[in-house]
């Protein structure tokens, strides 16, 4: 980390998310690889235990600090780190419970005042999780699908790094899954081969090899998306497809 922020040392971390969420895409993978001993001792201090790579906790965590840095207000003047502690700490009770692994859970944080109110609550309760069924579905899928993710060798910190990170670079990928979704031959070649079948797919959309290569594990996961009952996570994909 030291000679990354060495580099960028007049540059404040709140800044650094405003780049990003301008497009600088090198900076994202940079401050996910850094502040990787961040998530971990936010995460291990709700699990209250060590935190490894490994872990499926570490995951959700990785992905939550990603969601914080796109999702930061950086009008508000408000601490990032206080902001992505939250919502990794949310995100990692709402795992922790759905999977039964603690009954009951808090999450204790006092972020700025100024930031909004629906985004900080600094109680959870048990009660109100599972009056969330909605909530308890969603996360459910999101389990099975890692599950069927790891069988393509993948898992959710691929997707975090090499998800595209512009809506219309997202948008052409949905739009390749969905391709490969409705031709047969192409589908039971990424079934069997557990790989995307990029030279036959360069025959049928209008996207270069290069970027097939380069978006091929967020396009395996759409289309796992698409091919499976996921009711809650192709909410996702509504309004992307014409």
């Amino acid at each position: 980390m030291r000679g990354f922020l060495v580099k960028d040392k007049k540059k404040t971390l709140e800044e650094m998310a405003f780049s990003i969420q301008n497009g600088d895409e090198e900076l994202l993978n940079q401050l996910l690889q850094d502040y990787q001993p961040f998530i971990k001792k936010t995460v291990s201090s709700v699990c209250k235990h060590y935190i490894s790579n490994s872990d499926d906790e570490f995951s959700i965590g990785l992905i939550a600090f990603h969601d914080a840095i796109l999702k930061f207000d950086t009008s508000k003047g408000s601490s990032l780190l206080a902001f992505a502690e939250v919502i990794i700490k949310r995100r990692v009770i709402d795992y922790l419970r759905s999977t039964n692994k603690y009954k009951d859970l808090r999450l204790d944080c006092n972020p700025d005042e100024d930031s909004s109110s629906s985004a900080y609550e600094d109680t959870l309760s048990i009660e109100e999780y599972n009056r969330s069924l909605d909530n308890e579905k969603r996360k459910e899928e999101i389990l099975r699908l890692e599950i069927v993710l790891q069988s393509y060798g993948l898992n959710f910190h691929d997707l975090v790094t090499h998800s595209p990170k512009h809506e219309d670079a997202r948008e052409s990928a949905i739009s390749v899954a969905k391709t490969l979704v409705e031709d047969e031959k192409l589908f039971a070649y990424l079934k069997e081969k557990k790989r995307l079948p990029i030279k036959l797919l360069e025959k049928k959309v209008k996207v270069s090899r290069k970027t097939l290569e380069r978006n091929r594990k967020y396009i395996i996961a759409i289309v796992l998306i698409m091919s499976s009952d996921f009711v809650y996570l192709k909410e996702y994909l509504k309004g992307r497809l014409t």
